[in-house]
């Protein structure tokens, strides 16, 4: 896949999918407005959180792209397995990124609602991760994608580059 394809096709994905867990389910379940906002520090930690989230996605989406050569979409995987940048210290870190998000939010707004909607979220990314994600990879990619999954852990960040 071409560059400029991977990346507009990387585009595309990145509104849909992350925009609209991270971005517009978020906006319906709040309407944007604050409940009874947490005290301040805490609803700064939600902005660092959630611009985080928004860094740690566009990086995640350009690995992609440029070592990649493809996109996070199933219908477009990348024709080489990403194991750079972030993805060195983490297997996952664009689910991690949305959830930190969605959390960024809830700290944000003071809305618990967006709490427990992280929750179901995050416990349908492990899923999807466990019974199709990994599974998928495994085949696609063979023994390099094991050596990875070995070396780097899926949820919890090493703090050394591992692979």
């Amino acid at each position: 896949m071409r560059r400029t394809t991977a990346a507009a096709g990387s585009a595309v994905f990145f509104v849909l999918t992350p925009g609209t867990v991270a971005g517009l389910v978020p906006w319906w379940l709040t309407g944007r407005y604050t409940d009874d906002p947490y005290p301040l520090p805490l609803r700064w930690a939600g902005v660092l959180l959630l611009a985080a989230g928004g860094a740690v996605l566009l990086h995640a989406f350009a690995r992609f792209v440029v070592e990649g050569l493809g996109t996070p979409a199933p219908l477009a995987p990348t024709e080489r397995l990403v194991v750079g940048g972030l993805y060195r210290y983490v297997r996952n870190p664009m689910y991690l990124a949305v959830l930190a998000a969605i959390a960024g939010q809830a700290l944000l707004l003071g809305r618990p609602v967006l709490w427990a909607y992280g929750a179901g979220v995050a416990v349908a990314v492990v899923a999807f991760v466990h019974w199709y994600e990994e599974p998928a990879l495994a085949r696609r990619y063979g023994a390099q994608y094991e050596a990875y999954r070995r070396a780097v852990r899926a949820w919890l960040p090493h703090m050394t580059k591992r692979f």
